[in-house]
């Protein structure tokens, strides 16, 4: 039975918060370094947002990325911080530094990317900030990683899967009162760590690719091979 694990209040163990040198820190620093970044840079700041339109459009690459570290209002850069300080805290106790970065940012991007391809069929005329987006990742991480195990939310006890339904509650919400458009790299995102966490990994999905184009491969070799009857005199049992 795992331990039970807290967010928001005292008591079942926490998170047990990181050191500033740590990798989930280091999240949370450049979400704050970037979030200042775009509010002194103002308008120069939006080619840090991620505009889908402009991605592959014009070539914005580096907007996938930059995005994850942007937010504008104070509470959100704080608590974004916070979050990805003690979600990706203990995360990066579980999986490690290398795999908290790869989820965290790639996820993250990856669903800005998919959002620029889009954009190259469908209009996207939006200009998203991303530090709640990967802060999404992260909640809804944490709790399918923990899954049917126990944690608490404020105090109240609750399933980690259920936990990962409040993070995609907040969504919906956002997505009731702002409209689906507002919330595109957020639903992208929490899907994609969604399959990565329930075993869509890309070293997954390479074996399986490999153990497919292995048996592939066995199939046409044997294509010529003919089955001899038990009765011939030489008792071979195949022929080439």
């Amino acid at each position: 039975m795992r331990p039970m694990r807290s967010f928001g209040g005292r008591g079942g163990g926490g998170f047990g918060l990181p050191g500033l040198e740590s990798m989930s820190s280091k999240l949370a620093v450049g979400l704050v370094a970037g979030s200042v970044m775009y509010l002194l840079l103002r308008a120069q700041g939006s080619f840090l947002l991620l505009m889908p339109s402009g991605v592959f459009g014009h070539l914005f690459i580096w907007q996938p990325l930059t995005y994850a570290f942007i937010e504008s209002e104070p509470i959100s850069i704080l608590f974004g911080a916070l979050l990805l300080w003690s979600i990706g805290g203990w995360l990066e106790g579980y999986w490690g530094s290398k795999r908290l970065l790869m989820v965290a940012v790639g996820c993250t991007a990856l669903a800005g990317y998919l959002l620029g391809l889009a954009a190259l069929f469908i209009p996207l005329p939006y200009a998203y900030q991303g530090g709640w987006v990967m802060g999404s990742v992260l909640w809804v991480a944490y709790g399918l990683t923990i899954g049917k195990g126990q944690t608490n939310f404020w105090g109240i006890p609750l399933s980690g899967n259920a936990f990962a339904a409040i993070g995609a509650g907040f969504v919906l919400l956002r997505v009731l009162t702002a409209g689906v458009a507002s919330q595109l790299p957020h639903i992208v995102a929490m899907l994609l760590v969604l399959a990565y966490v329930r075993g869509a990994s890309p070293k997954r999905l390479l074996l399986h690719f490999q153990h497919w184009r292995l048996q592939r491969q066995l199939r046409e070799r044997s294509k010529h091979l003919h089955v001899v009857p038990k009765d011939r005199p030489d008792r071979d049992q195949y022929l080439n």
